[in-house]
Parts: C-alpha cells; structure tokens; sequence
C-alpha cells in the first residue's frame, strides 16, 4: 500500500514535531487537535523550527514552503477518514487514548495501522479497544523530534510482524532509527530513564544536593549531556509523574515509587519550562 497521508493526533510539543518531521519526509499531514489556538501554535512552532533549519543550511527556503505545504490542520478526526497511517500524541492518558483508539477505529479505513507515541502505556490495552489489534504498535519519538534519530517501536500482544515492518520503513523514510521494544511498562528508555530522574528528585528532597549541583555531578562526572533536573524539566515534570505512575502501578516495585517532591511540584503547577518553573525558573 502507497504511505503518502499521515495523520498525527494532538499538536502539544511531541504531535507538532512528529507532524513537521513527516512532512519534511514528503507526506501530507493533517494535525488534528480539538482546540484551534494549540493548532495555530503548532503551525508557529514548526515554521520557527524550518527556519532554523534554513538558517544554518540544512534545509532550502524551497523546501522549507513546500514542507508547510504539506501540513494542513483540522479541528476533528473526520479528517483523517482517508489517512494511510495514524500517530497518536494525545495526553499520556490510558483512558483518553483507548477512547480515541475506539474512535479512529471506527473512522478510518480497517487496514490502516494506528500508532501511539505513548511513553508508558500498554499498546496491547490501546490495541484492545480497537478491531484491529494486529495493526495498533507503538511509535515513541523522542524529544525533540525533528532532531532526535531515535524511535522506540513498540510490539503489542497482537501486533502483526507486517505492521512491525511497515513502521519500520517509515521510520528509515522519516530518517529516524527505529528500534523495536516489548510491550512492557515503559519499554526501554523510559523504564531505564525514569528511575534516574526520580532518584535525582529524591536527592533534591533529602538534601543530599542542589538541582545545580546534582546536575553538575551527572554532567561532569557521568559525561551526560544534560543534567537529570534539567531533563526532567524539559521532559515536564507532569509528564514524569505520569510515566513514573504507570511503572508503579504496571510492575509493583516500589522502587518506580515517585517522589513526594515530584508530586508536591506538580500540584504546585511547577511543570518545567512549558510552565515558567520547575526545578529551576525560566524566563
């Protein structure tokens, strides 16, 4: 079957970059969101990002308009009733995102693959609020998209080996990295990745160190990139909490436990950069 429409689910930080990636690759990408402002900010935040891409040579000011071309935004899913393939970046919400699976099952056409960029949930309880568990796989971009390379592809109980195959090629299409994980709580980055982070919570709370300096430590004496604090941020900090919450509920080890701080934090509205402040205040 020919991939040419691709339909992307949600325009928060992970739908806008995913929407701009494959549209780059030369797909029509119909963004759906329920609220026109998140789509209007979506459409800023991906033509800032083509910008840059001109900017330092990457990208052609031709390419850059006929990649804007390629993306057009709708306000509901009937858009997507003639989609070829569907990438779901809704709320990290299982009960959000089973609701919308059972709708797109019923709206696009039965062979379409439906995909979800969760980076926790169970894609065989997506899969099971469709008729068509063999063609819903998980397919988790990294933050940000258009310049991270990797993709955790995710296999649900009753996921085809075609299915499997088909996102694969699209993500060698897309220029990405597609690495398959099992349908375990978290998969893989995210199950090693979390840990980390809470742990660094926990020695905020305790005293052990200051986000500066637990930062400082990872950076120079880990060779990380970015400090676990600063990721976390960046992640958003209701995003961690909500991943941390299914590895504790999904395999029972206290140790997935989240961090009293963590959730203080976020009822507190201190979310990270999308909010202004988290561990550390942004301007």
């Amino acid at each position: 079957m020919t991939m040419q429409t691709i339909g992307v689910i949600g325009a928060g930080t992970m739908g806008n970059g995913i929407a701009q990636v494959f549209a780059q690759a030369g797909f029509d990408v119909r963004l759906v969101d329920v609220a026109a402002a998140m789509l209007d900010r979506a459409r800023t935040t991906v033509e800032k990002s083509l910008a840059k891409f001109v900017e330092k040579g990457r990208l052609s000011p031709s390419d850059r308009d006929a990649t804007l071309a390629r993306l057009s935004t709708h306000l509901t899913l009937g858009a997507l009733a003639d989609a070829d393939y569907v990438v779901e970046a809704i709320v990290e919400d299982a009960r959000a995102k089973r609701e919308l699976f059972a709708q797109l099952d019923a709206i696009t056409r039965p062979d379409v693959i439906l995909s979800s960029n969760t980076s926790s949930i169970s894609i065989t309880l997506l899969g099971a609020a469709t008729k068509r568990p063999d063609r819903v796989l998980g397919m988790h971009f990294m933050n940000p998209v258009p310049l991270m390379t990797l993709v955790e592809l995710i296999r649900g109980q009753s996921t085809s080996d075609d299915a499997m195959r088909v996102a694969t090629d699209l993500c060698t299409r897309l220029g990405k990295n597609g690495v398959e994980a099992a349908d375990y709580p978290g998969f893989i980055a995210n199950r090693i990745l979390m840990p980390m982070l809470n742990e660094a919570f926990y020695a905020v709370m305790e005293g052990v160190g200051t986000p500066d300096a637990i930062d400082a430590v990872m950076k120079g004496g880990m060779n990380h990139p970015m400090g676990p604090l600063t990721l976390a941020d960046f992640i958003g900090l209701d995003v961690c909490l909500a991943i941390l919450t299914v590895l504790h509920e999904g395999l029972g080890d206290p140790k997935y436990r989240p961090c009293p701080l963590l959730r203080r934090m976020v009822a507190a509205g201190h979310l990270g950069r999308k909010s202004g402040r988290g561990f550390y205040v942004y301007a």
